[in-house]
């Protein structure tokens, strides 16, 4: 395989993904500036840097990741060296603090220092803090507590940046209910991965006001066989029937059969080659009226999460200049 095949294996996607933001991860200022050069040619629309993973092997023997939280002064260089070398806007992905730096006035001290010495105008934030006491990162996603109070105090604080919040968000309906409380955007992760029909599906019309779709898993599947086959081992082995349908996973989310469906599609990765052959042999276990049923509205609930979390901010947090020049 060639070079440039090589880094399309990672950095290549469709045009029906924009936007898209590109996430690199590292300490080393020569390699973050080469990394963000390789991604130019790809026109994502933003480049976001990883302050926010707990993993050892990043933020223990790598030493990036939420690790880079205790260094703000590199995570400034970092962005500014990003910066210098793309032409679209640059972002942070961060928790709100790291084992026992957790306090409000240290996470303020982070955002002001990266965003007054360096382009970043966006952060996305990790409402828990990062335990690095070599817990696993499932355990970093549940153990340290949420903290939505300190995000909606940044917005209090910084209103000249803007904030994703992210972390335990798991429904639509707490989607808009961060919003309603002045959330500039949501960031979801495994609930939209773990539960793609009720959580992407619904996006568009739930959040964006756009109508709904008339829309059935069976159609959604007949295209992804379509674009699956399409993009099957075109970097030689890579990649494989088993990466491709991994993302399908939870379309049956809570459905009958699910379960069975499963299993069916984990036996098949053992010899089906094409996507197509995969879902002739599986999906024969999921009930036709779960295949042809469109995508319908979840009846809104009320959640008043965030409006506690602006019950409890802390107080307002003002700049020691001293502090900050001898940290």
């Amino acid at each position: 395989m060639n070079w440039n095949r090589a880094i399309d294996r990672f950095l290549a996607y469709g045009p029906e993904q924009h936007p898209i933001v590109l996430q690199i991860g590292g300490n080393k200022l020569e390699n973050l500036a080469k990394a963000t050069q390789l991604a130019t040619p790809y026109g994502y629309d933003e480049i976001n840097l990883n302050c926010g993973c707990p993993s050892p092997k990043v933020a223990g023997h790598g030493c990036f990741g939420v690790r880079l939280m205790l260094d703000p002064k590199f995570v400034a260089e970092a962005m500014s060296v990003i910066a210098a070398n793309t032409n679209v806007p640059v972002s942070v992905k961060c928790r709100i603090g790291v084992d026992d730096h957790d306090s409000y006035n240290e996470l303020c001290d982070f955002i002001y220092e990266v965003s007054s010495q360096s382009p970043t105008r966006h952060f996305i934030i990790h409402s828990r803090k990062a335990l690095l006491n070599g817990i696993s990162p499932a355990d970093n996603r549940k153990i340290p507590p949420l903290k939505y109070e300190y995000y909606y105090a940044l917005l209090r604080d910084f209103p000249d940046l803007q904030f994703t919040i992210n972390g335990g968000i798991t429904s639509i309906e707490e989607v808009n209910a961060a919003c309603t409380e002045g959330a500039h955007g949501v960031m979801v992760g495994r609930a939209a991965y773990g539960n793609p029909w009720q959580i992407l599906g619904l996006v568009d019309s739930a959040v964006y006001g756009a109508p709904l779709r008339s829309i059935t898993r069976r159609q959604v599947l007949e295209q992804y066989q379509v674009y699956g086959d399409s993009v099957l081992r075109i970097y030689g082995p890579r990649p494989t029937v088993r990466e491709v349908v991994k993302p399908l996973l939870g379309l049956f989310h809570a459905e009958p059969r699910n379960v069975v469906w499963k299993r069916a599609v984990d036996a098949a990765f053992r010899h089906c080659t094409t996507i197509k052959s995969l879902f002739e042999e599986t999906l024969g276990e999921i009930p036709d009226e779960v295949l042809d049923a469109p995508i319908t509205e979840v009846p809104s609930g009320i959640t008043d999460t965030f409006i506690k979390a602006k019950s409890l901010l802390p107080p307002p947090y003002t700049v020691n200049e001293e502090e900050l020049l001898y940290a």
